[in-house]
């Protein structure tokens, strides 16, 4: 009889596939992986959800999921936004304690399958994340042009942007801004990861 891989060991070799993707067929190829094999496929519970629900929906794939994965996080809900909070990655954190990198960026596997489901929901996403385990997301409708509020003015002191750890000299920041493609976004050298003078 075989033996299953656990959930941290797949996080390794999920991070090499996207490696080993990106050498086969470039990075379109692994774009269509995290819209098709994750998105399409494995994450259809979480599309039901949301598609049904909007926010609500967002709060029970959230919440029964990051629950299974472990870290911490917060998760703060309001009429006008759905944020959550990573203060511990398990998945990147996993990678980090064990030196896997492979793939330049696994953390871009979230938005892969995420920005297209946000989209086709009605809803675009602010997010940044600091490659040390973590991050924060916004998901507001798409009709809301309302920007993302300052540090602390949604979820207040868990805010991720204000747990220790979070901008160090060394810490590489990527942010989206109103996003739902994996490539649209900028890297970030400010105060609070926020692009310096904003």
């Amino acid at each position: 009889m075989g033996k299953m891989i656990g959930v941290y060991d797949f996080c390794g070799h999920y991070e090499w596939t996207f490696d080993w993707l990106e050498k086969l067929g470039g990075h379109d190829l692994v774009r269509a992986y995290w819209d098709e094999a994750i998105r399409q496929d494995s994450q259809r519970h979480a599309e039901a959800l949301i598609m049904a629900g909007g926010f609500d929906g967002m709060e029970e794939y959230w919440g029964h999921t990051l629950g299974e994965e472990g870290g911490e996080w917060e998760v703060t809900k309001t009429e006008a936004v759905f944020r959550i909070d990573m203060h511990h990655c398990p998945s990147k954190g996993f990678l980090l304690r064990n030196g896997l990198e492979q793939y330049p960026d696994y953390c871009d596997h979230c938005m892969g399958w995420i920005g297209p489901l946000m989209r086709e929901a009605g809803f675009v996403v602010d997010h940044e994340h600091n490659h040390c385990g973590q991050c924060w997301w916004e998901m507001r409708r798409a009709t809301d042009e309302s920007p993302s509020p300052a540090p602390g003015a949604v979820s207040g002191a868990a805010d991720a942007r204000l747990q220790a750890g979070w901008k160090t000299a060394d810490t590489r920041m990527d942010c989206y801004t109103r996003a739902n493609d994996p490539d649209d976004k900028r890297r970030v050298s400010g105060p609070h990861g926020s692009p310096a003078g904003e």
